[in-house]
């Protein structure tokens, strides 16, 4: 997963944090969170790094991140080759950091760089794992049931313990990253790969600010998609409920079958069953029935498909940073 290029950016570097921000054609918003980044880093250990990844952006980001970075020996630029994806661009982040701690935070100023020096004390409690609980969102009310509605859904399949309305946002230790960095797979899914790890993890609530400028890059699609990994990559329930569903219609079947039975027998053989209705709804229901299990079985295979090839989860086509480092 590690391109020729991270490794090479990595050579002699070490660092007491490193700040993970993905970049999704952020040009408006990133002066701003730029300059707010800098202010927080004087409440932040001296050798802090501020790792942008640049996630295949087509407005003039890729310019803000190379600026700033020929500008600041602190600041560095990974730039994807097209867009891989908000998961793959905190990968690429957790790869490319020296940091003995590293956080990771949106490049939209929902995720304030201001609370990450709570982050940081409760890290050095002896936590490995802290975790932005969020208490508000300033999002639209179908948003932001549907966001709970995953969570408490995801809770319920996943035999691991993801903690409620808790994103990527949040700070963790060098082992910890280690961990995730060693896992191979391609459909990612940070926030349920950091709980899979164990260690001691504790959460810290924040209000989640609005969007400082711009539009949101996460669209209904893209979120379905995380979704989808988050469930179909951390629980097989989803293939036993599909087993359930098939023994209970088929014990519902044979029922009904012995009923039928027993009652032409009791009718006499005169009596005709008008079960045209009942068959017509008993193979229109069957037959969603069977297409919702192919599809969740689809699900599953199609992952296994995409990691057999063994492809890297993103391309790194250039890396920003002050020469005379």
């Amino acid at each position: 997963m590690t391109s020729e290029l991270i490794r090479k950016s990595l050579e002699g570097r070490h660092c007491a944090l490193s700040l993970v921000i993905p970049l999704f054609n952020e040009e408006q918003v990133f002066p701003r969170m730029l300059d707010r980044l800098v202010a927080a880093l004087g409440q932040l250990p001296d050798r802090t790094e501020i790792i942008f990844v640049n996630d295949g952006s087509t407005d003039r980001t890729k310019e803000l991140v190379e600026q700033a970075a020929s500008e600041d020996d602190r600041i560095i630029g990974v730039h994807f080759s097209r867009n891989f994806g908000h998961q793959q661009a905190v990968s690429a982040g957790l790869q490319t950091s020296s940091g003995e701690a590293v956080a990771v935070l949106d490049g939209d100023l929902q995720d304030p760089p201001e609370v990450l020096p709570q982050f940081l004390d409760k890290l050095n409690e002896g936590w490995d794992v802290v975790y932005a609980i969020r208490e508000q969102r300033k999002e639209g009310l179908l948003k932001r049931a549907c966001y709970g509605g995953f969570y408490r859904l995801l809770a319920m399949l996943t035999p691991i313990h993801i903690p409620l309305d808790s994103g990527d946002f949040g700070m963790i230790s060098r082992r910890v990253v280690d961990q995730l960095n060693s896992m191979p797979e391609q459909h990612r899914f940070i926030r349920g790969m950091r709980s899979y790890v164990g260690f001691r993890q504790t959460g810290l609530a924040y209000e989640r600010d609005a969007r400082a400028d711009g539009v949101s890059k996460y669209s209904w699609r893209k979120l379905m998609g995380l979704a989808a990994d988050g469930i179909f990559t951390f629980s097989a329930l989803p293939l036993r409920l599909a087993s359930f569903a098939g023994f209970l219609i088929a014990g519902l079947a044979f029922l009904y079958a012995i009923y039928v039975l027993i009652w032409k027998l009791v009718s006499g053989e005169g009596s005709e069953i008008d079960g045209f209705a009942a068959l017509a709804v008993g193979v229109f229901f069957l037959g969603g029935i069977q297409l919702i299990c192919l599809g969740i079985l689809g699900e599953y295979v199609g992952r296994i498909h995409n990691e057999v090839k063994q492809r890297p989860s993103y391309v790194v086509e250039s890396i920003s940073m002050k020469t005379e480092r």
